[in-house]
């Protein structure tokens, strides 16, 4: 496959889209743009899902066959022979009519135990009919869920009535609980270890039943059964070396995981060990102590008093049985009624932003989501959006690499498509509730204006006119700016100021405050900082 690569003659009109004011409200670019990468990925989920638990089924239905055909041999040397007791009887039958025949007088000897009542199978048998059933159960369970699993994906992919906007956030809740719930990991692991394990299990009780039959047999039929075995074991220790390494098994993401939660197990069975230990002997202590008083004041006291606490126990003690059971129930019965809560719109606002900027290479749809950030106004939404470490990296590489990246994709002739997407990009920092941990990243930017150009201010919209000020300034924070850095930022200022004509409460408060501060700007602190955050928010009385 050779993917044409876009440039400035074959790539389409582009317009750099303009954030809302509020999430969502960017005539549906966002959601149509988030609804294409979502069904991409559920498709593509259940699709290599779909596929893995149709070859397990194929291939359990076959190993299941084999095995029913091995037990159909091993099976009947676990019950007595039915011919042993016909010859042990026809013996008999023998002996008495010889001794007829010959008119002899001895007494013959009879056997009434027949060979069937002393029957007992040897363990070798026991061994191997336990192994090849043991085998076929794992078969059967893998193949039971992995029909369950078919039908766990078609409830996945099932679209219910109500509308796009109903439709897309049902959906996203199916994927949170898939996430949730490990949906992955069963099909994935759980189900295809259950089928190998049950294969490794047949291969030993196979080995078993050809030593039962024919030693020499075994150990020729063993070595490659073993040298499979290792082969087994040896591609997934090589992930361990190389995590990329295409060996990839459940038994490799066993050790992986085994790996990465073995040094934070060992320390909580040590601390546990040495805590247990240190203060087993003063519990033990306690417990003779509490012992020996009980049964001195058992001893102590009188016949009536015995008499009157063996009533209380029969009378009283099934009583609070049946109460404490009552409650227990109750309980119970509370807790499932009790169902999860489940998310709120805001929450899988939220999540939809970092399903596109972490999965997305689309530039329109990673413009169309950073846009929508701007109209989340909640700060409780932001500290949600922040906190996933993998959207902090990847929306740093975005914010480094916007320019060059969007001149690559729309040719060099782009300059002001290239300077608005990097615009865009670049003001999303001011939103944060925290801005510290962005201190290192804008400084990596420091001399790169974002101001937007006079020509251009009519046609933008307010909440950017917000956001490029006030990052202008976060710039100023982390670098010593220069005189006609300075110089240019105050034409800039004069040149925004025609823009509260609008009549923005936010924009003003911005203004103002940047106005008052002009002084100091080269030396703003963290308390201007601070009050210029308030200001971005409209906190301002």
């Amino acid at each position: 496959m050779n993917p044409a690569i876009p440039n400035a003659l074959s790539a389409p009109p582009f317009k750099i889209p303009d954030p809302p004011e509020e999430f969502g409200h960017d005539g549906g670019k966002f959601y149509r743009a988030y609804d294409a990468l979502a069904d991409e990925i559920d498709e593509d989920m259940a699709k290599s899902l779909k596929e893995q638990l149709d070859g397990m089924l194929i291939f359990a239905g076959l190993f299941a066959g084999v095995n029913s055909a091995f037990l159909a041999l091993t099976l009947p040397l676990l019950s007595p022979d039915p011919s042993g007791d016909t010859n042990a009887l026809l013996a008999q039958n023998n002996a008495i009519l010889m001794q007829l025949a010959m008119r002899a007088n001895d007494t013959v000897a009879f056997n009434f135990t027949l060979p069937s009542a002393k029957f007992s199978p040897s363990g070798d048998i026991f061994a191997i009919n336990t192994l090849f059933s043991l085998s076929l159960a794992f078969a059967i369970i893998s193949s039971f869920l992995a029909v369950l699993g078919r039908q766990w994906l078609v409830y996945y992919r099932r679209r219910s009535g109500g509308g796009p906007d109903r439709q897309r956030w049902e959906q996203l809740k199916r994927f949170l609980g898939a996430q949730r719930w490990r949906l992955g990991l069963i099909l994935d692991d759980i189900l295809p270890s259950l089928l190998q394990a049950g294969l490794i299990i047949f291969c030993i009780a196979f080995i078993f039943y050809l030593r039962h039959l024919n030693p020499q047999i075994s150990v020729l039929i063993g070595i490659p059964v073993y040298l499979g075995f290792a082969i087994f074991i040896g591609s997934a220790l090589c992930t361990l070396w190389d995590t990329f390494c295409p060996f990839q098994s459940p038994l490799s993401h066993l050790l992986h995981w085994s790996v990465k939660k073995a040094p934070s197990a060992l320390r909580i069975v040590l601390g546990f060990t040495k805590s247990s230990f240190g203060s087993l002997h003063k519990y033990v202590l306690q417990f003779v102590t509490q012992q020996v008083q009980t049964i001195r004041r058992s001893s102590s006291m009188s016949g009536e008093t015995d008499s009157s606490w063996t009533n209380y126990h029969t009378e009283e003690m099934p009583r609070r049985r049946i109460f404490a059971d009552i409650a227990s129930i109750r309980r119970c019965l509370r807790f499932l009624a009790r169902c999860r809560e489940e998310e709120t719109l805001e929450s899988l606002q939220v999540i939809a932003i970092q399903r596109a900027i972490c999965t997305s290479d689309d530039p329109a749809t990673l413009l169309y989501a950073i846009g929508n950030i701007l109209g989340i106004g909640n700060v409780a939404q932001m500290e949600q959006l922040w906190r996933d470490p993998i959207f902090q990296e990847r929306f740093f590489d975005q914010f480094r690499d916007s320019y060059t990246r969007m001149l690559q994709i729309r040719g060099r002739d782009q300059v002001d498509v290239a300077s608005s997407a990097r615009r865009l990009l670049l003001v999303r920092d001011v939103d944060w509730w925290e801005f510290y941990d962005l201190v290192r990243p804008v400084y990596a930017i420091q001399e790169t204006t974002v101001l937007i150009p006079y020509e251009e201010l009519s046609d933008s919209p307010t909440v950017l006119l917000r956001s490029t000020l006030v990052f202008t300034i976060l710039q100023f924070y982390t670098y010593y700016p220069a005189d006609h850095t300075i110089k240019e930022f105050c034409g800039y200022l004069a040149l925004y100021s025609n823009t509260l004509e609008r009549g923005d409460w936010r924009l003003f408060c911005i203004i103002s405050c940047i106005v008052s501060n002009l002084r100091i700007i080269r030396y703003i602190a963290s308390s201007s900082i601070g009050s210029l955050r308030d200001a971005y928010r409209g906190f301002v009385s």
